[in-house]
């Protein structure tokens, strides 16, 4: 896509403003806020959780209130994959939620399927599906939040609504912010429009790439890397499409699920080659065993035809953990009927085709 084409500008703000209200919801469910939850749905928007489905607007209520009793919780949303068609989109992002009750500590891996759409210039959600791949519960081995970092230290502690140190800061932050702001007119540089553009091409590989593996889809796999690519991953070393092909077998093959969260994204560009480096947070459950394992992908890329795809790809292995498995169906998790799948039975291929047929995925 020309990076000075209207499909592009397009493409930037969908982007910007989708992740946004995603964003907004995590907060808004973290800080038991209703208000913030609401906000990143359009009026008449629909959800279907499982433990609830209807309309968002008697959901955000509900949810606030709930979590206000709660302990604190973390929603680590990751950023989505998206595709637009007009004034309506579809996206799939990557949820991981941290929840704790007295002692246990529960770890719970899903994905957001949503369907938005742009109405006067904003983009928002029209319909929210949760899809959960697996979880981990363990007796709870935390540190007290009273714990010194050193002497006279401390770190402020997340909580609910009003003392929650953060909304504190966001406060004084964006007053500071509004004060400092000029009105000096920008004028797009059509060399920095063309790395943003080229950003979010690689940013879509990344996400199809944890898609393909956690699908145990070859083909969409295959799809992201040049033939001539290599791939370095410890379980597979191979060129791209012969890694595809070996690394989706080992799953299913080997695993009960996978889950391949990747945030914090750093993305270079020059011309038509780029680097990046991603880190991943990969849970699979095989065995018995539940193993965790934070690494970063070191990854090459160059645009042909005006393609982007993946010439190399290293994992690089930070840390593991592994303990017996202990993903559970009954109890909390018993209303997440909306499970996660290898292949064509998990539900984000109907939903990532909705956008074409303009079918309800209601369902």
């Amino acid at each position: 896509m020309p990076a000075n084409s209207p499909m592009a500008a397009e493409l930037l703000i969908a982007h910007d403003q989708i992740g946004n209200a995603l964003a907004r919801h995590s907060r808004g469910v973290d800080r038991a806020h209703a208000a913030l939850i609401a906000s990143a749905y359009h009026a008449g928007a629909t959800v279907d959780y499982g433990f609830f489905v209807g309309e968002a607007s008697a959901l955000a209520p509900m949810l606030a209130g709930a979590m206000a009793a709660a302990p604190p919780t973390l929603h680590r949303t990751a950023p989505p994959m998206l595709r637009l068609k007009g004034d309506r989109a579809v996206s799939e992002a990557y949820v991981v939620a941290s929840a704790q009750e007295p002692g246990v500590q529960r770890l719970i891996f899903g994905r957001y399927l949503d369907r938005l759409e742009r109405r006067e210039g904003e983009w928002r959600i029209t319909h929210r599906h949760y899809v959960m791949d697996g979880n981990v519960n363990r007796a709870d081995a935390s540190l007290p939040a009273s714990l010194p970092l050193a002497p006279d230290h401390f770190v402020p502690a997340g909580a609910r609504g009003s003392a929650d140190t953060a909304l504190a800061l966001l406060s004084h932050h964006h007053a500071a912010s509004l004060a400092a702001q000029g009105a000096t007119p920008m004028t797009p540089d059509p060399a920095a429009l063309d790395q943003a553009v080229s950003r979010l091409a690689i940013h879509d590989l990344v996400m199809t790439y944890c898609r393909g593996v956690d699908r145990a889809d070859a083909d969409l796999l295959a799809s992201i890397f040049w033939e001539d690519s290599s791939v370095v991953s410890g379980i597979v070393n191979a060129s791209g499409p012969d890694f595809a092909t070996g690394v989706t077998d080992y799953c299913r093959a080997h695993l009960d699920y996978c889950f391949h969260s990747v945030a914090n994204e750093w993305i270079e560009v020059k011309g038509d080659h780029g680097v990046g480096e991603h880190y991943v947070l990969a849970h699979l459950s095989a065995g018995g065993q539940d193993v965790m394992t934070g690494g970063r992908y070191l990854d090459r890329y160059e645009r042909r035809g005006g393609v982007w795809k993946i010439v190399s790809r290293t994992f690089v292995a930070d840390w593991n953990t592994a303990h017996p498995a202990s993903m559970a169906l009954d109890g909390m998790y018993e209303p997440l009927k909306t499970r996660g799948a290898f292949g064509q039975d998990d539900p984000v291929y109907a939903h990532w085709a909705s956008l074409s047929s303009g079918e309800d995925d209601h369902g």
